[in-house]
């Protein structure tokens, strides 16, 4: 009796022995998740999705290689349990998903050649911008269109595809995450971000809608908060400690749609 007593606490406590935790990502994403020269999966993301899983009682994590705008349906249809890819939380998107608490602030960025004569987005007259498929950036850039007089969007699956059209001169601007942006342009003196153009975002892990997982990644987010782990993780993918106001550090309710 005590012995089937203890396997049903176990059961209840967690995922069985050797269960796996698939995720989908949009690889490619500095530094939320890319490959490094190992052709590892590493990121800022990587490594706080494998620490919830950790404490969730997961053996591993799967994470396969998703385009953006093809996680929102593979988490809906079950494909894959969790999404990461620095995935802004919107009132639309809680509609028809469920997200945990958010742990980054952020804006999007302008970004240009430096030689390109672009110093904001009132100098796009005429200019062909890029985003990321089904992006904020991609929402952002399209409300704006007739606005700044854009001669055209251009739409990638992607930051690096972007930025070697970029700097090849197909096209003329990009409108993306400035995290990302910032740091992928840090050692690129060619280009730089000319713009930060504010929209208030905080981005979070990505699940079904009303999942029972979101729930408990939630909880665990919390406790990563409190115990640090999610500022520490911060000055190693950033060089910097955050700002003790910001998602990154305080504990978050966690997301609900407005209606």
């Amino acid at each position: 009796m005590i012995a089937a007593a203890t396997t049903a606490l176990l059961l209840v406590a967690g995922p069985s022995l050797a269960e796996t935790l698939t995720a989908g990502a949009n690889i490619g994403n500095v530094p939320w998740e890319f490959q490094d020269e190992n052709s590892e999966i590493v990121g800022f993301e990587v490594d706080l999705l494998k620490k919830v899983a950790d404490r969730l009682g997961y053996d591993e994590v799967d994470i396969q290689n998703v385009p953006f705008n093809g996680l929102f349906s593979a988490v809906q249809s079950g494909r894959i349990d969790v999404a990461i890819s620095s995935i802004t939380i919107t009132d639309e998107r809680l509609q028809s998903v469920s997200f945990a608490q958010p742990y980054y602030d952020s804006d999007q960025s302008l970004s240009t050649r430096a030689d390109s004569g672009i110093a904001g987005s009132g100098d796009l007259k005429g200019k062909t911008v890029g985003v990321d498929t089904g992006s904020t950036g991609d929402i952002y850039s399209t409300e704006r269109e007739s606005e700044w007089g854009l001669a055209g969007i251009s739409r990638y699956e992607g930051l690096s595809p972007a930025m070697l059209d970029l700097a090849a001169g197909r096209i003329d601007a990009y409108v993306s995450d400035i995290p990302a942006v910032a740091y992928y342009l840090k050692d690129k003196p060619e280009m730089k971000v000319v713009e930060r153009l504010a929209t208030g975002e905080q981005y979070s892990m990505m699940f079904a809608k009303d999942s029972e997982l979101a729930g408990k990644a939630n909880e665990v987010l919390t406790t990563l908060k409190d115990e640090g782990y999610i500022a520490d993780l911060h000055e190693k993918w950033f060089g910097t400690q955050p700002e003790a106001t910001t998602s990154t550090v305080e504990v978050r309710e966690m997301p609900k749609p407005k209606s």
